[in-house]
């Protein structure tokens, strides 16, 4: 996976995507050669479900809950329920950290696409909590926000794993 901040063009949806691939292939870089061990090792006492393997699998779900379920206004088959609001988190300890980043880049370029597919005015088909619809380049921005604050977790988690540091 190519890692960039650099767009291939100036235009607006360029310089999105370009951001939001490069907190993608961040998060991966971040994870590589990480142990099974580590990938599901909880190291903050005040946050039980914060491991690198929860944390892959809480940024594949954000997107599918953003991009089908909002954007695209598809029922939520998230694995989260009412009782478990944080359960892509709890089961992703069950699932091999490879896995999960599979999941994600797969699922990454079913939305490049998605993306490409529609302006970035369109609006989503379902509100947001305040009940506005949101357009899909607040949908990118979104993302790229979320990502990259949780990039700087998965880069805590992994230096507190196995001392590994580096952008």
């Amino acid at each position: 996976m190519t890692r960039t901040d650099t767009p291939p063009a100036w235009d607006e949806r360029s310089q999105l995507t370009t951001f939001l691939d490069y907190a993608r292939a961040t998060a991966h870089a971040k994870c590589e050669g990480v142990s099974a061990q580590d990938a599901i090792k909880a190291p903050l006492p005040g946050s039980p479900l914060m491991t690198l393997s929860g944390l892959i699998s809480h940024l594949r779900w954000v997107e599918y809950s953003w991009f089908q379920v909002v954007f695209l206004g598809e029922e939520d088959e998230g694995p989260w329920t009412d009782e478990d609001p944080d359960r892509e988190m709890r089961i992703a300890v069950d699932i091999p950290l490879p896995q999960l980043l599979d999941d994600y880049e797969e699922q990454a370029a079913r939305y490049r696409q998605l993306v490409a597919d529609h302006d970035l005015d369109a609006k989503a088909q379902r509100p947001i909590r305040d009940g506005r619809h949101v357009d899909l380049r607040w949908i990118l921005l979104h993302l790229i926000e979320e990502t990259a604050r949780h990039n700087g977790h998965i880069d805590i988690l992994r230096e507190m794993a196995d001392g590994r540091t580096g952008d």
